[in-house]
């Protein structure tokens, strides 16, 4: 059968269609929603109110007429079908999301908004959208000055892309009165369609929390109150005199610890001195100085720490995986107070975690708060923490023992680096492929330089960026040289993968070099292994590398395994190979202590050393096993 041009013949907006839209388009609709909606919802149940407006948004039944007419899109042009089905689509999920800004009609039943919806639904947890920049809170008190329609009409030209015009279409069909006064409204507010897009306002990449536990308590302890009153008392009469209560010697849960006020204390706050750092032993957060124009800003400095013990329900709080929360257990360190860009920040340390507080120069109203483990780091892994993000960029505080900063693209080897020049410890921003989707065209890293030499950090998401290296895992050496830098090229995008995860440091070792059977060269198998601040479940990646290839191809992945690092320096993976001529092998390689390797199940073979080659078919199935020179058994990763 000849394949046939489809493109040619319109159908109608069916219901599968409509659908398969939907589900393509769900987050953005979603977010659609989710800027919409009144800020005075709050952000749990706003998160939970976009959601359901974006599910309801779907029409029910198999066939649907095509109601409106044909608009651009802005991004969506994909067919004039996607463009109905996609506009219906966005037009449901506004007009649902206005209703619910609209002051009841006289005599009209009740709505359900602004009650909860039905479902989603979601008990004793607190969803909000992950911690952005400082810009982002600046941009909610932006739009919720505006009316719905006009929030409406700056989300649609921003986030959408559409004209005017269309957007005075899509608000009339959704009901609003006055199109023309909601997008004069819209366009008093600077354009920022970075922001809206970003990371901190996506409403489908959520942070928990269990910030309602005490509210709940308290409803459950009002109900028993008096009962418990008695049974107290009733104790207090039977008990022994001398005998030891529930909490033992502990102190009334009302008394106050001097230490946790200590910890709120700005005047009580730790200070390194600033050569301390020359005559020290150590080379960690311990040394640094406090730096930043605000060091002496009592007040930034209270609020910083009241937040910390008890962030308000405004309040982005995010914290990396593995990381305690609650307040400092006494008196941290001071690392940074200062203006970022447009924000204030405040840097702690209290000896486990490094602590990020970052209000807008313009209010205190909304703040950010973001915990990440900095325990037992050293060295590299202290020499930079986040100072903010802004578009797509990134800014760093450096060690004060760092003498350079650098700006590198791992997917260009050769390229030179662009200089960050630092002052006062603060670099110029760099790109930072954190917060990029899409595809992959570079990876920009942070190099710096002191006494000892070069080192890369990599920006994973989080306020610690991870150190790379390469080499054996039980001897790792720097990335930054030139060999290092060679060795990650292929690697970089990889990266992607261990975003968000608590990373420490990520080790790159190629473990095994394998001449293919068509003579065409010989293939390369690395192994990354990235260690997190927590310690356990380590993410390992095998990939295989034939000659020329830009990058390399995962052929087995695992987690919280000790394959490829320090404790167990053994790897064994394998992937199917197409020959030019069109035939297939299972190739395998293991690092170099490994005696044999054999396939066993779809494929069958056996080799001694470290590489295996069989002739196989495309799709067949096999299991791994090697055994080591000593006799050991080794497992292929999966």
């Amino acid at each position: 059968m000849q394949p046939q041009d489809v493109a040619s013949r319109p159908a109608p907006v069916s219901g599968p269609a409509v659908e398969a839209l939907f589900a393509e388009h769900y987050p953005r609709l979603v977010r659609l929603a989710h800027l919409v909606l009144p800020p005075g919802l709050g952000d749990h149940r706003r998160v939970l109110t976009a959601h359901a407006l974006a599910q309801r948004a779907l029409p029910r039944g198999r066939a649907l007429a095509a109601v409106i007419p044909a608009q651009s899109g802005g991004r969506h042009a994909g067919g004039r079908d996607e463009e109905q089905g996609y506009a219906l689509l966005r037009l449901r999920v506004v007009g649902a999301a206005l209703e619910a800004d609209r002051p009841p009609r006289a005599g009209a039943r009740p709505r359900l908004f602004p009650l909860p919806p039905l479902l989603p639904q979601v008990w004793g947890l607190r969803l909000l959208p992950r911690s952005g920049g400082a810009e982002e809170p600046a941009l909610e008190q932006g739009l919720s000055a505006l009316s719905g329609p006009a929030r409406a009409a700056y989300v649609l030209r921003g986030l959408e892309g559409l004209p005017e015009d269309e957007v005075r279409e899509v608000l009339a069909g959704a009901g609003v009165a006055d199109p023309g006064a909601a997008v004069r409204a819209a366009a008093a507010v600077p354009p920022r369609d970075d922001l809206l897009r970003s990371p901190g306002l996506d409403p489908c990449v959520l942070r928990v929390l269990p910030t309602d536990l005490t509210r709940r308590r308290q409803h459950a302890k009002a109900a028993l109150a008096a009962a418990a009153a008695v049974a107290v008392c009733g104790a207090l009469l039977v008990v022994p005199g001398g005998g030891w209560g529930p909490d033992g010697a502990a102190a009334p849960s009302d008394a106050q610890n001097p230490a946790a006020l200590a910890a709120l204390d700005p005047a009580a706050l730790t200070r390194a001195a600033p050569t301390a750092w020359r005559t020290s032993a150590r080379t960690d957060f311990s040394v640094w100085p406090a730096r930043g124009a605000l060091t002496g800003d009592r007040a930034l400095l209270r609020r910083a720490l009241a937040v910390w013990a008890r962030p308000g329900q405004h309040v982005q709080v995010s914290a990396t995986p593995g990381t305690p929360a609650g307040g400092p257990p006494g008196p941290p360190q001071l690392l940074y107070a200062g203006r970022v860009d447009a924000a204030r920040v405040v840097l702690l340390y209290d000896g486990l975690r490094i602590v990020r507080y970052a209000e807008p120069q313009s209010g205190t109203d909304r703040a950010a708060l973001d915990l990440a483990r900095a325990d037992t780091a050293a060295g590299a892994e202290a020499e930079a923490v986040v100072l903010g993000r802004t578009a797509g960029t990134v800014r760093y505080l450096t060690a004060p023992w760092v003498t350079g900063a650098a700006e590198r693209d791992l997917l260009r080897p050769s390229a030179g680096a662009r200089d960050l020049r630092p002052a006062g410890g603060v670099t110029a921003p760099l790109a930072s492929p954190a917060q990029r989707s899409g595809a992959c065209t570079s990876w920009n890293v942070l190099r710096l330089a002191d006494g000892s030499g070069t080192r890369l950090l990599a920006d994973l998401g989080e306020l610690v960026p991870a150190h790379l290296t390469v080499g054996r895992p039980a001897a790792p050496r720097e990335a930054s040289g030139s060999a290092g830098l060679r060795a990650w090229a292929p690697l970089a995008c990889s990266l992607a993968a261990v975003r968000s995860a608590g990373v420490r440091s990520v080790n790159a070792w190629e473990y095994a070099r394998q001449p293919l059977p068509d003579g065409s060269g010989a293939a390369e198998w690395v192994c990354t292994r990235a260690d997190t601040w927590r310690g356990d479940e380590p993410r390992v990646l095998a990939q295989f590398r034939t000659p020329g290839g830009r990058s390399g191809a995962v052929a087995a992945r695992a987690e919280d395994v000790a394959a490829c690092g320090a404790k167990d320096p053994h790897v064994l993976a394998g992937v199917l190979w197409r020959s030019a001529g069109g035939a297939w092998y299972l190739l395998a390689a293991g690092s170099g202590d490994l005696a044999s390797v054999r396939v066993s199940g779809g494929v069958r073979g056996s080799a001694r050393g470290n590489l295996l080659a069989v002739r196989t078919e495309r799709g067949a199935r096999a299991g791994l096993r090697g055994t080591l020179a000593d006799g050991r058994a080794a497992a292929g990763l999966r």
